[in-house]
């Protein structure tokens, strides 16, 4: 049964995986949006072909990204997914149940389980890790947040937060090497935006950032009922962690020194950032 929600999602070349995304979702709602910044390998096109509609917007980070997309939803109660995520029967049975009867239940937002698939595994492994976060609200509720680097629904203290038991699969990696690329990426923004923010971070933490984060992936979050590859994604968020770090230890000294001495920043070839 189709019910009354907007499932939206963000996308940049996810034509390898975004089919199953839309696939697993397209008899719950009726209303997909895909807001696309540019792809280039033909991730509209398996879009529309399974009923989403398409929307080009460049892209303004992923906070403000998602911001856009819930403007562009037809109805009130919005679902978000990333290209990546599968939801199971099981959460869409239970979605299904809420609205049942009922095309507009009172306004609030849903926490929902999301849980890493790694390559190789059909499902999550028992006793993995899962992540909770606000996914299924009414547009009253909360928002996005405009953040550059962080996408978290930020709900209204006046409405209720309640938990789904159902699941969202996350095959977030494709392999590392695009793991750590992204990895990559992400950190430079991460820390353009600690700069922007004025956050400051301790310098003493560059040296058990990465070992913290090892234990907190392979023992908290259970990498090691993973395998070999699980212990291979603990250690590459371990350096994902450390980058960041080592990325905001360098920028805070370099834009240290450019302050000490600013004729050396005004004749460096580059232009200095805003």
């Amino acid at each position: 049964m189709r019910t009354a929600i907007s499932v939206f999602i963000i996308a940049f070349n996810e034509a390898h995986r975004i089919g199953k995304t839309i696939d697993a979702i397209k008899d719950l709602a009726d209303d997909i949006v895909v807001v696309d910044s540019g792809s280039t390998d033909g991730t509209q096109a398996i879009a529309q072909k399974l009923g989403a509609r398409v929307i080009h917007h460049d892209w303004q980070g992923y906070g403000r990204q998602k911001r856009y997309a819930e403007s562009q939803c037809k109805y009130d109660w919005l679902f978000n997914l990333d290209a990546d995520e599968v939801v199971t029967q099981e959460l869409k049975s239970e979605i299904s149940r809420i609205f049942d009867g009922c095309k507009s239940p009172l306004p609030g937002a849903y926490r929902v389980r999301i849980c890493d698939v790694m390559p190789g595994e059909s499902a999550p492994r028992l006793f993995a890790y899962a992540h909770r976060y606000v996914r299924l609200y009414h547009r009253d509720a909360g928002s996005y947040r405009p953040s550059t680097v962080h996408d978290v629904v930020q709900v209204n203290s006046a409405f209720k937060t309640s938990r789904l038991r159902g699941r969202i699969h996350h095959y977030s990696a494709v392999n590392l090497s695009t793991q750590i690329s992204k990895f990559n990426n992400y950190t430079d923004a991460l820390v353009e935006d600690l700069q922007r923010r004025h956050v400051a971070r301790p310098t003493w933490r560059l040296f058990i950032e990465f070992q913290s984060a090892f234990f907190k992936a392979y023992i908290i979050r259970r990498y090691c009922l993973r395998g070999v590859y699980g212990h291979a994604r603990a250690m590459s968020y371990a350096f994902f962690r450390y980058l960041r770090m080592a990325k905001y230890v360098e920028a805070h000294r370099g834009k240290n020194r450019d302050e000490a001495n600013p004729g050396l920043a005004s004749h460096s070839g580059t232009a200095p950032r805003a």
